[in-house]
């Protein structure tokens, strides 16, 4: 078998139809540094667990973001992309995944693998939410508003990092969990659109598909939380 990558994508794109000030682009890129970095964590943690000890003897579990960063995809896309607001996709640095070291059922332990992603990413949007409905942001000091952005901003973007990372397409994550659910020659069939996987992600994007599958469930996961 040969060694696989995990790859976290995440569009970036402002939802505002004003350009954001300065504040609000620091703001949201120290939250997507972090999220990501999280997220990139949960897959060599869960790796590690379930026997595949190369992401772990590579340092990648760990929440130093200097090991899960690329600087085209995790610095300059989402900063031109916050600043112009163009609509681009981004990743972070791939997490390898050697299926050898898992054994028997390593396409359900992979499946596993690439759940732990936007799994971390819900996780820390429920933080986010805690520390909104327990009044981190309404203390009454003059760091209420940075902080409501802060929460705020974890929450919706940690929301969305997850539900698009589960769209079934190859290479997400959602692609590797449908990968995990299907038979063996299905399994192979979905896993030889990975080389097509961007120009699918920016045909659903530019289409207009992208906003329909995604926004209706993070609208109503944030809502739910918040």
């Amino acid at each position: 078998m040969s060694g696989r990558t995990r790859r976290t994508h995440g569009v970036v794109r402002w939802p505002s139809l004003l350009l954001p000030s300065l504040d609000q682009i620091l703001i949201a890129f120290v939250v997507l540094i972090g999220s990501l970095t999280v997220h990139e964590a949960a897959h060599a943690w869960s790796a590690d667990l379930l026997g595949d000890p190369t992401a772990s003897r590579q340092g990648r579990v760990s929440l130093n973001p200097l090991v899960h960063i690329d600087p085209i995809g995790t610095v300059l896309f989402p900063l031109l992309a916050m600043v112009t607001q163009l609509p681009l996709i981004g990743w972070a640095k791939p997490v390898p995944v050697s299926p050898e070291y898992l054994g028997r059922g390593w396409r359900q332990k992979f499946m596993l693998i690439a759940a732990a992603g936007p799994a971390s990413n819900l996780v820390l949007a429920v933080v986010a939410a805690v520390g909104i409905h327990l009044g981190l942001a309404s203390t009454g000091t003059a760091l209420d508003q940075s902080m409501a952005r802060l929460l705020f901003t974890a929450l919706t973007l940690n929301v969305l990092l997850a539900v698009f990372n589960m769209l079934p397409v190859p290479p997400l994550d959602g692609g590797n969990v449908l990968a995990g659910l299907l038979p063996g020659r299905a399994a192979d069939l979905l896993d030889r659109l990975r080389p097509f996987g961007f120009l699918i992600l920016y045909a659903l994007l530019l289409t207009g598909v992208f906003a329909r599958l995604v926004e209706p469930p993070a609208t109503a996961i944030v809502s739910w939380l918040y």
